[in-house]
């Protein structure tokens, strides 16, 4: 197999290897954490329980809690089903991955998948209209499931997009990229739709045609993260290194790389610094993506953001964490990734702990009292300001995190067999992604509290951390 390439960040095959996720990483931010995911849990698996009389015995507002928790549920099912499937079968598509020829066509198939459901989400309507929500659920597993192909086959060329001082600015630039793309397209959301549906602002309707009253401008978030994939992909299949041995056996590939992850988990203690990352990552990773998801949920109930404040809120997030994904290739060169990764998660816990100190009435813990700041559309209450603040330090510690994470596995990887490692890497992020929405229910019930419910994704951090601990990373390796 080909080892390391040359060149760095913005020589054009590492930054055809970061273009990559400035095609396909809008689909992930607007369809499953900003737009379309709870408009989906809301307005339509929520609705339609409401509309079916089944809690018609409740008062109003525990029917709603209630249809609201229903859809969360049909997400969370969503998650599930894609993790357990990427959990079974990611580490062997990364072994065969070492072994088998070019990735380009593999990564085609994949990404032609995710432009196909991401279309088909246009059809998610509410009610009898529109697709049936199993469908609907369907669709959204295969393009997640398609999406984590996607990542272990695109993280397994790295190698090959520079030299490897570069990696880490490659690997951030391409985190950097897809957020910014995501915040181009969320602008665009609330620009020609969202505003000129609220205020006729800086259109006196919304454009295309649009019928806000048919979550059409949600529904477009579909079509346009397919088009947006299909055209800026180009780049990357037109000049990335694919690392793949032309002509190499996709079946023999694939036999041999079985036997190698069954070898290689048998073999664990040959890489005990690597295994104990992955333990490690897949606490803080899961910390981090219970925190990232159920945040917005939290943030929406306690200070009462609508979806005007939601769009602006996912704009101003994936704005910063364009920074992020160029400050932890930047601190990964600086401090070292075992460091860079301390220190990111760290400031991950101190930002939940600031943020679940304010209330529509008071700011950390009851210091300050809320006041109004001033008269605008959103944002007009200090509580309001200072979790917007907040949320810029979150976004970029959890990117630089997810930037760094890579480095670290490309540090500690054994040579050749990153593509197989990395379906390991792949498990590590989801395999236990219903552990961090279980401790907040958990917690949430036991305590009636949503503020110690959501403390409690502390929990994993803290684990995380102390794993990360006993790590060994070679200094030179990490710089």
């Amino acid at each position: 197999m080909p080892g390391h390439g040359t060149g760095g960040a913005l020589d054009r095959p590492g930054f055809a290897w970061a273009v990559f996720e400035w095609a396909r990483n809008p689909y992930y931010i607007l369809i499953v954490i900003y737009i379309f995911a709870p408009y989906f849990a809301r307005d339509i698996v929520g609705a339609d329980i409401l509309a079916s009389g089944e809690l018609a015995g409740m008062d109003a507002e525990t029917a709603r809690q209630t249809a609201n928790a229903r859809g969360q549920a049909a997400i969370a099912s969503v998650t599930k089903w894609a993790g357990l499937v990427a959990a079974l079968t990611a580490p062997f598509l990364g072994a065969a991955l070492d072994r088998g020829g070019r990735r380009k066509p593999i990564l085609a198939v994949m990404l032609g998948t995710i432009a196909v459901m991401s279309w088909m989400l246009w059809y998610a309507v509410p009610g009898e209209e529109g697709l049936p929500t199993g469908i609907v659920m369907i669709i959204l597993v295969i393009a997640y499931v398609s999406y984590t192909y996607s990542e272990v086959t695109h993280n397994s060329m790295l190698t090959a997009a520079g030299q490897p001082e570069s990696l880490s600015m490659i690997s951030g630039l391409g985190l950097g990229l897809g957020n910014l793309a995501a915040t181009l397209m969320l602008i665009a959301l609330v620009g020609l739709f969202a505003l000129p549906g609220a205020i006729g602002w800086p259109f006196p309707e919304p454009q295309l045609g649009l019928d806000l009253t048919r979550y059409q401008h949600m529904r477009l978030a579909g079509p346009l993260c397919a088009v947006w994939l299909a055209l800026f992909s180009i780049h990357f299949f037109l000049f990335a290194r694919d690392p793949g041995v032309k002509g190499a056996s996709w079946t023999m590939a694939a036999i041999d790389g079985a036997k190698s992850v069954f070898r290689t988990v048998r073999e664990a203690t040959r890489y005990a610094e690597l295994f104990k990352f992955l333990i490690a990552r897949m606490l803080y990773a899961d910390a981090m993506a219970a925190l990232l998801a159920l945040g917005a949920v939290y943030v929406s109930l306690f200070l009462g953001w609508g979806f005007l404040e939601m769009t602006a809120y996912a704009i101003y997030a994936s704005a910063w964490a364009f920074l992020g994904g160029l400050i932890g290739g930047w601190l990964d060169r600086r401090v070292g990734v075992k460091m860079a990764l301390i220190l990111e998660i760290i400031g991950m816990v101190a930002v939940l702990a600031l943020q679940l100190s304010i209330t529509n009435e008071s700011l950390f813990y009851g210091l300050i009292d809320n006041v109004r700041v001033w008269e605008g559309l959103v944002f007009q209450d200090l509580s309001d300001l200072v979790y917007l603040g907040l949320a810029a330090v979150l976004a970029i510690t959890a990117t630089a995190s997810i930037s760094s994470s890579r480095t670290m596995l490309v540090t500690l990887a054994p040579p050749g067999r990153s593509g197989e490692f990395f379906g390991l890497y792949a498990i590590a992020g989801t395999v236990t992604v219903w552990l961090g929405p279980l401790l907040v229910q958990v917690f949430t019930t036991a305590f009636n509290s949503q503020r110690i419910g959501m403390a409690s994704i502390a929990i994993l951090f803290a684990m995380g951390l102390v794993v990360l601990g006993f790590v060994k990373v070679e200094e030179s390796a990490s710089r």
